[in-house]
Order: C-alpha cells, then sequence, then structure tokens
C-alpha cells in the first residue's frame, strides 16, 4: 500500500484512476520542500535520521494545482473496474483474485485489447466460452467515461482493504 494519499489544491484527489497516491519518502520530501501541506499523519509511523524525526503524512493536499488528466487508459483493472467485479456471462460477483478478462472477439480471430472487446469473467466462464465466437455477454461492452470508473472505484472503495481508513472521508466526500 502507497503510504500517502495525494489531494489537489480543491481537495479532490488528484486522480481517483489509479488513485493519486506517493511513497512515505516522496511525501516526506515534499513536505520539507515546502510543497505540500500535511491534513492528516500516520499516527503510529515515525521515521528517524540522526538530527531528525518526524511521523509520516497520511493524507497531503499540494499548495499548486495539478491538472488530471483528461482520458483513461484500457488496462485489466479498469475493465474489471468497469464492470463492477461482476462476470459479463452468468452475472455473478467475482472476486479480486479470481476475476478474469476474456476477450469477446478472440485474440486468435482478430480480436484486440480494447474496451470494447474485453469483458470481467469468472473462471468457469472463460473456461467455458474458450475460443468461441457465438457466445456473447449479456450487455456488449463499451469504453467508460472518466466518471463512470470513478462512480465505480467509489463504490468499491467503501470495502477495499487497500485504502488506508484515513483516506476515506477524502476518496467518499
Amino acid at each position: 500500500m502507497a503510504a500517502t494519499l495525494k489531494l489537489n489544491t480543491d481537495g479532490s484527489p488528484v486522480s481517483m484512476i489509479p488513485l493519486s497516491t506517493m511513497s512515505w519518502k516522496e511525501a516526506i520530501l515534499q513536505l520539507i520542500l515546502d510543497k505540500v501541506v500535511v491534513l492528516e499523519w500516520h499516527e503510529d509511523w515515525i521515521v528517524r535520521s540522526v538530527h531528525w524525526e518526524t511521523r509520516v503524512p497520511a493524507v497531503v493536499i499540494l499548495k499548486e494545482y495539478e491538472k488530471r488528466k483528461a482520458t483513461i487508459r484500457w488496462s485489466k483493472q479498469n475493465v474489471f473496474l468497469r464492470d463492477g467485479y461482476i462476470c459479463q456471462y452468468c452475472g455473478v460477483d467475482v472476486s479480486r483474485k479470481d476475476a478474469t478478462l476474456d476477450h469477446v472477439l478472440p485474440l486468435s480471430y482478430g480480436g484486440k485489447n480494447t474496451y470494447e472487446n474485453t469483458v470481467c469473467s469468472c473462471g468457469k466462464c472463460n473456461s467455458t466460452k474458450g475460443n468461441d465466437r457465438s457466445i456473447r455477454p449479456k450487455k456488449m461492452p463499451i469504453k467508460p467515461t472518466y466518471h463512470q470508473l470513478v462512480a465505480e472505484k467509489r463504490k468499491l472503495s467503501a470495502v477495499d482493504d487497500r485504502i488506508h481508513p484515513i483516506w476515506t472521508k477524502y476518496i467518499n466526500p
């Protein structure tokens, strides 16, 4: 888990997809360079040197606005997020570790890694479909907007054990 959540000057995360974080070392460096203001500290995490010690920041806000990216890239995780970790063939909730990526038009038939050709699938359905081009998902996939992915991310972040509890009030306002 990254140690520090990075917020823009408006108080929202610089990015939700992926969530804008920085390493604890970078957070301390940014603090020393006076580029961030610490909003929350990790209460039980202190770093020390010979002449200095500090708690590690849990949440920082930038002093200068950082422009957000306008586009989202295709990735397996973003496809799972778009589909809400639900198998697009049988409709079953799929755990993060059991989710598989399925190509509607298989790669062997010229299918591509695009939002319009990939769906979240459970292992059983993915195995059953194999290279069969005639089996179609219940809902044909589309390219999501940034805001659609952020909405799905917010739904899932409430139960995400990789999100630090302090971060939730900044991610889900």
